[in-house]
């Protein structure tokens, strides 16, 4: 689907002065600046980053998967880890995909209100670089038209684009490759405040008891609490964005991580489920206000190839 290049439009403008990010104008207005950003310069990113996504694991995972190989005390675990580091440096090397699962194309955007899209709406934008990504990285296309129309959409499109409007003239764009092996295995449960943490705990633990080794661990697990129905999921994926070597901010949600993280590798379910005491590298919890007589959990599981790339037009 061809992009029609980019258009000043109606922003009235004394001079555009050019930046060094691509194809970015910052176009002077009444109201101050006005970053311009060109659609097509955005699906060439987007396409990158879908190559980039499925190629590359974050230099943070291989970090923590390093890590973890020290501390287990399994051999065939130890086994099962340098395998894993070693799938990573191959394919990285060799600009191939790490899984011969590249995942459904979860978009997410940070949009500033100082920002316009030039040329082509945002969504298309961001579906003709999914479409270009999984084509020019030969990467497998795994989008049916529908649940009931099991067709294959062929390009991997349409993705899921979860769009946040911020403040600014920044746009942040990050590609989450969602495999299925793990998602299938995520889960969401309405809980009643009077349940607890101890609830919380169990019903986190046993997901991923649950799961096994059908999720390819040692799992992040991402953790939504509160918000609504949608939200709690929502920011549960959301979570697995995160960096594995950070904790929340709020002490509480801290504490809450470092408790399910040893209840969840206390499971001895183990590296690919072969047995031993790394069975998640990770627990992020991510936490919202909701109603006064709910208590929404949600879990969201991502296997050992944590796939996610991101760029910032700043």
């Amino acid at each position: 689907m061809p992009l029609s290049p980019p258009l000043l439009g109606s922003v009235s403008a004394s001079e555009a002065v050019d930046t060094t990010c691509y194809n970015v104008k910052v176009v002077e207005g009444k109201g101050g600046g006005v970053r311009e950003v060109a659609a097509t310069e955005i699906a060439a990113k987007v396409a990158e980053l879908c190559i980039n996504a499925c190629t590359v694991l974050p230099p943070d995972v291989v970090a923590a998967l390093e890590a973890a190989r020290g501390r287990e005390e399994s051999a065939l675990g130890r086994e099962v880890l340098s395998r894993l580091l070693e799938n990573a440096r191959l394919a990285a090397a060799e600009g191939i995909p790490m899984c011969q699962d590249t995942g459904l194309a979860v978009v997410f955007v940070e949009l500033g209100d100082d920002v316009r899209i030039a040329g082509g709406s945002l969504r298309e934008a961001i579906t003709e670089g999914v479409r270009q990504g999984y084509e020019k990285g030969y990467l497998r296309k795994s989008v049916v038209c529908s649940p009931l129309d099991r067709r294959n959409t062929g390009d991997n499109t349409p993705p899921v684009i979860h769009t946040e409007l911020v403040s600014g003239d920044r746009l942040r764009i990050t590609v989450a490759a969602k495999g299925a092996g793990s998602e299938n295995m995520s889960r969401l449960k309405m809980m009643a405040p009077a349940d607890g943490i101890e609830a919380i705990v169990r019903f986190v633990t046993e997901t991923v008891e649950r799961a096994a080794a059908s999720a390819c661990p040692p799992v992040i697990v991402g953790v939504g609490l509160g918000g609504s129905f949608e939200q709690c999921a929502l920011i549960a994926k959301k979570a697995l964005l995160r960096p594995l070597d950070d904790s929340n901010p709020d002490a509480a949600a801290a504490e809450l991580e470092n408790t399910l993280l040893e209840a969840v590798n206390a499971t001895g379910i183990g590296p690919m489920g072969v047995g031993g005491r790394v069975t998640a590298l990770a627990v992020k919890v991510e936490t919202a206000p909701c109603h006064i007589a709910s208590m929404p959990v949600a879990v969201n599981l991502q296997c050992h190839a944590a796939r996610h790339a991101e760029h910032v037009w700043r």
